[in-house]
């Protein structure tokens, strides 16, 4: 699931989406994925077609926070929390600075297997 909401927040411009592999360190979730907006409707434009997109599958979230001013977005999928900033709230609390101990899954790791997938066969 953490590749499909990367890929549906790639699809809204949502720019600079981090991936914090949490399962060694905290007990509420496994993965945060950070994102920022280059406004607070874009910001909330990113929530409102995750949330439809996720809803479309039947996945809710447990809990959405931060919406009404679009700022800091948290979506809380249980195993997946979802972080979506207006891009200057972002660097204030710089999430990744403070879980900067905790690896980060690199775009190009979550994607590989798919990548392959699509790889044509002689190589």
């Amino acid at each position: 699931m953490v590749e499909e909401i990367v890929k549906l927040l790639e699809d809204k411009k949502a720019e600079d989406i981090v991936v914090l592999d949490m399962k060694s360190k905290v007990d509420y979730t496994d993965y945060f994925i950070i994102c920022s907006a280059h406004s607070t409707k874009h910001a909330q434009g990113l929530s409102d077609y995750l949330l439809t997109e996720l809803e479309k599958r039947g996945i809710q979230p447990l809990n959405v926070e931060g919406w009404e001013t679009g700022n800091w977005i948290i979506l809380d999928y249980d195993t997946i929390i979802v972080h979506i900033f207006y891009e200057p709230i972002r660097r204030l609390y710089a999430l990744e600075e403070l879980w900067g101990d905790f690896p980060q899954v690199e775009k190009r790791r979550v994607f590989l297997a798919q990548e392959r997938e699509s790889l044509p066969q002689e190589l």
